[in-house]
């Protein structure tokens, strides 16, 4: 997905006993941190509170970590809707693409211990891909590679409800042309990490999530890490929810086994994600050329700054360095914002898939800790068409004409009504504008803004659109 998806490449058999050992273990108890002025515990509830009221997430819940340590842990909201579950910050909520970087970390390790180089070619493990005498490690890291991504999509297709083999991903998304030449372009794919875990696992001789555990988790008493691509998240864990338009929150799809290994497969509570910051602003678990390798932001062939690393983007906010990645898989999407400089990081991990709370309160937080700044603006396309699908949405209509067979069947009799009873009362927008514009899975991305005169709802509306002009994606989400 966006910000997240996922693969898997290890044997089922493999990777399902290592997690039916996980599944043991729960959430361990003390997980609540409070050391943070009770003044500026308030300002950040306030925030969290206002823009999950903005954009109707069920549920949020994050950790602070100020001068290198935890600060401040805390819940917001409904974990489960039926029966009512209060969300607590010892519950685990997927974390989507933000699990990259520990794969990231993982080849960094392998590397540190002389077993590979990230300037490898690809060829010497897996010499079957695409010009995988042209493209390395360092670029399936840092998404230069030009391997197309398998599921740019922010909602789950009905192939991708079934159980897959990693061999699979590569048959069919590592085998195809290349989207540009190795080096040339910066293009999120989560092939590129699935690619990556399966080097981990050949090299290592050991299941990736075995690796981490070993390697990563343990050393840094991530104790409650959970491999939700080989089993759903337990009962007393958060629950995922997807949401048509505006219409009510329905429980999400879980992905078949498979479809998350090694891109966006981890869960955990936002505690043991505090651990990890903490981690990377020490320098404490890799070795300090490790650490530089994947801070450094990679630069294209022609010399341009790509602003991502390796698993991790790479940028400027309101003056100070930020190490940063958001996440997504059905059902939840998270937020981890790293300033190594300042010793801050906030992490925020919610449970409603293409929705914008958890960056939303990661950013609101950090204003309040370093202080509030312009924001980045992003230019878009495609508008007269957006405009138009969203006019018939409002009337329960679509023209499948416009859309692939994936988003047709995304677009079923359910979402159609919620889409229709949603927005159609709201009435003509007085503000439709453009936004984002970026190339992602061999598709273009498109972002837009919907403002409405006499109400204070705000909307976003994001697509994907193929090459040969049909959208593979149309979502209303509520904006922050």
């Amino acid at each position: 997905m966006p910000a997240s998806r996922a693969i898997r490449f290890v044997t089922v058999t493999s990777l399902f006993s290592f997690s039916a050992a996980l599944v043991a273990q729960s959430a361990p108890p003390g997980l609540v941190v409070e050391t943070m002025p009770a003044e500026q515990r308030a300002k950040i509830d306030a925030a969290a509170e206002k823009v999950l009221a903005t954009t109707g997430v069920p549920s949020a819940t994050l950790a602070v970590v100020e001068h290198g340590e935890i600060v401040y842990t805390h819940a917001y909201g409904d974990a489960r809707l039926d029966p009512k579950l209060i969300a607590t910050p010892e519950m685990r909520y997927s974390v989507g693409s933000i699990s990259k970087q520990f794969t990231a970390a993982a080849i960094l390790l392998l590397e540190q211990q002389g077993k590979l180089s990230i300037d490898d070619k690809v060829s010497k493990y897996l010499p079957d891909l695409t010009r995988a005498n042209d493209v390395t490690i360092r670029m399936l890291l840092s998404h230069t590679s030009g391997y197309q991504d398998y599921w740019p999509e922010d909602y789950l297709m009905p192939p991708m409800r079934e159980a897959v083999t990693a061999q699979h991903i590569l048959d069919v998304w590592g085998k195809k042309p290349l989207d540009f030449e190795p080096g040339t372009k910066w293009q999120y794919s989560n092939t590129n990490f699935v690619i990556a875990g399966r080097i981990v696992e050949m090299v290592s001789g050991e299941d990736l999530m075995e690796f981490l555990q070993k390697n990563v988790f343990k050393p840094l008493d991530m104790e409650a890490v959970w491999n939700s691509d080989a089993k759903k998240l337990g009962d007393t864990d958060a629950e995922g929810y997807i949401r048509y338009a505006l219409g009510p929150l329905r429980p999400a799809p879980k992905e078949g086994r498979g479809w998350m290994f090694a891109a966006g497969e981890l869960a955990m509570p936002a505690y043991d994600l505090a651990q990890w910051n903490i981690s990377m602003m020490n320098r404490s678990l890799l070795a300090r050329k490790s650490y530089d390798e994947m801070a450094d932001s990679v630069k294209l062939k022609d010399g341009t700054d790509s602003h991502y690393g390796l698993g991790i983007f790479v940028r400027q906010f309101n003056g100070h360095v930020l190490w940063e990645h958001s996440g997504e898989v059905s059902g939840f999407t998270a937020e981890n914002m790293v300033f190594p400089d300042d010793k801050l990081a906030i992490d925020v991990l919610t449970n409603q898939d293409a929705a914008s709370a958890g960056s939303g309160i990661a950013i609101a937080v950090s204003d309040l800790l370093l202080g509030s700044g312009s924001h980045e603006a992003h230019p878009n396309a495609a508008l007269d068409q957006a405009k138009m699908i969203f006019a018939g949405l409002q009337q329960g209509k679509i023209d499948r004409s416009l859309f692939t067979e994936n988003c047709n069947a995304y677009f079923g009799d359910q979402a159609l009504a919620d889409f229709k009873s949603s927005l159609g009362p709201l009435g003509t927008p007085s503000e439709f504008t453009e936004g984002h514009e970026s190339l992602r899975g061999g598709m273009t991305f498109h972002s837009f803004i919907v403002k409405f005169a006499d109400r204070a709802q705000t909307l976003h509306v994001t697509t994907y659109t193929m090459p040969d002009g049909k959208l593979e994606q149309y979502l209303v989400i509520p904006a922050e």
